[in-house]
């Protein structure tokens, strides 16, 4: 099994953010938002995880964050998303009117 760690990037009345990283290297992210009673998550992961790998990811995540989280639920639903990551874009790559840029590059 891989060695992942969850690192908070956010966090407010009905979500959490986390990065998701793997030898200290950024892998992925999970968005989780809480309702009454359904915790829904959004995954974002390379494409090279395995399904294996991801079912272990997704239990992880169940294992780790939900029981911190208080919240009561009787269903975790995530959505999961393979891809790539290409940048990070805040206002501030926006208002920069000197020289163009395609955001921070993680």
């Amino acid at each position: 099994m891989l060695e992942y760690r969850f690192e908070r990037e956010c966090r407010t009345q009905h979500s959490e953010s986390y990065s998701i990283t793997e030898e200290g290297r950024k892998i992925g992210r999970i968005d989780l938002h809480f309702t009454y009673d359904v915790v829904e998550g959004s995954l974002v992961i390379p494409e090279r995880l395995t399904s294996e790998e991801i079912d272990e990811l997704v239990q992880l995540i169940d294992q780790e964050l939900l029981p911190s989280s208080g919240v009561p639920r009787t269903d975790f639903i995530v959505n999961v998303f393979a891809g790539r990551e290409v940048g990070i874009f805040s206002d501030e790559d926006f208002e920069q009117e000197d020289e163009p840029t395609n955001g921070r590059t993680p």
